[in-house]
């Protein structure tokens, strides 16, 4: 596929033979959380096809013919690289159908996966100058990752859903309501996002490109003056550093978002890369989606609320620390939250005098197990989405 020269710009390096997953269900690499829902729709039998039905009165058919009149569509006399890349990454996944794909000019780096009816791939040629070949073929492997999960129709279902319930809101609490639904489907949206992370590496099967390219969203074309260890430490610093108050700050940070921090996208990655699953599924034994329709609702909820739970008891994130003493019944919680506030993250207090003991159940555990750009509606140009 490649020769090793260089091609507008961006070093190609030798073509490999990549393991190819026939049949593999995105079960596969879904994170729980996002896994549940999807399992639980899928479930719901016609529920998606009457709203493809009406996808009429969406905006999508506008959005299809605005990529079509004023975008670039990839093919084999157009972007024939890119080309390359889509139906590489649908022979590996097993796709049947290759989506649409368009580059568009857009200097912001970005990508999506959009549709009801199909789904159809948008790059940015922000996004196309920024990367490198290796890079690039993991981003397609992303939106190609959300095109076999269904997110771009789930996707479309749900905001046309919260938008309709918008209409709604005078009725007596339904503000509140509204708001509960939104924060609901941001998260969703960001699980989802880690679960195509994890697609865009079974198709390029190269972590060290993975990482490269979401550090290149964070911080540009300047690999030169980067470092894949201290990107890494950044997350971690985000997640441990601070008091109750950063926790707090970190919550309304994320709330509006429709993906994850970059940092925090690279840490969830390499955990996985490092997991039992991700080894199983390289050796090829993997959920197929002709058993998806066997797949159990209340299964996949108890896998989401471990992997919280697990989240939770494992976390460094002082407020994640605090609700798992409480849940442990740890001592002293009172005086700890008041100290939270002054330097929770800092230097633990013995306990007071006379307390039975001190806080800190949860110890080291397994890391949360799988944790994935995309098609989220646009949450401001600072959010990187690739």
């Amino acid at each position: 596929m490649t020769d090793g020269h260089q091609s507008n710009g961006h070093e190609r390096v030798p073509g490999r033979s990549r393991r190819r997953f026939p049949g593999i269900s995105s079960r596969a690499y879904e994170h729980p959380a996002d896994r549940s829902a999807l399992v639980a729709l899928r479930r719901l039998s016609g529920f998606d096809t009457v709203f493809k039905a009406l996808s009429g009165l969406l905006p999508e058919r506008s959005l299809r013919l605005l990529f079509l009149s004023d975008s670039v569509r990839v093919s084999d006399r157009q972007f024939a690289h890119l080309n390359d890349m889509l139906r590489d990454a649908c022979y590996i996944l097993d796709l049947a159908k290759v989506p649409p794909m368009y580059v568009n000019q857009d200097p912001t780096p970005n990508a999506m996966c959009i549709g009801l009816d199909e789904p159809i791939i948008v790059v940015t040629t922000g996004l196309v100058e920024l990367l490198d070949e290796e890079e690039m073929r993991a981003v397609v492997g992303h939106e190609v990752g959300h095109a076999l999960s269904g997110h771009s129709v789930y996707r479309t279902i749900l905001l046309f859903l919260t938008s309709l319930a918008v209409r709604v809101a005078w009725i007596p609490l339904g503000n509140l309501a509204i708001m509960a639904i939104v924060t609901a489907l941001r998260e969703w949206f960001r699980k989802s996002e880690l679960s195509a992370d994890r697609a865009g590496l079974l198709v390029g099967q190269d972590l060290t490109a993975s990482m490269r390219g979401l550090m290149k969203i964070a911080g540009g074309n300047h690999l030169h003056e980067m470092n894949v260890d201290a990107f890494l430490e950044q997350a971690e610093e985000y997640e441990a550093g601070g008091d109750l108050r950063d926790s707090v700050l970190k919550i309304m940070n994320v709330l509006p978002r429709s993906h994850p921090f970059t940092t925090v996208r690279a840490a969830e990655l390499k955990k996985w890369a490092a997991s039992r699953d991700y080894q199983r599924i390289m050796d090829g034994h993997y959920p197929r989606r002709d058993e998806d329709k066997d797949a159990s609702v209340r299964d996949s909820w108890r896998e989401s609320a471990s992997s919280y739970a697990t989240h939770v008891r494992t976390s460094k994130d002082p407020l994640m620390k605090l609700v798992n003493d409480i849940a442990g019944g740890a001592g002293d919680l009172g005086g700890r939250v008041r100290r939270g506030f002054g330097g929770f993250g800092t230097a633990q207090p013995g306990p007071a005098k006379g307390a039975e003991g001190s806080g800190d159940s949860g110890g080291p555990g397994d890391p949360e197990g799988p944790e994935d750009s995309s098609g989220g509606s646009p949450d401001g140009p600072h959010e990187p989405r690739a």
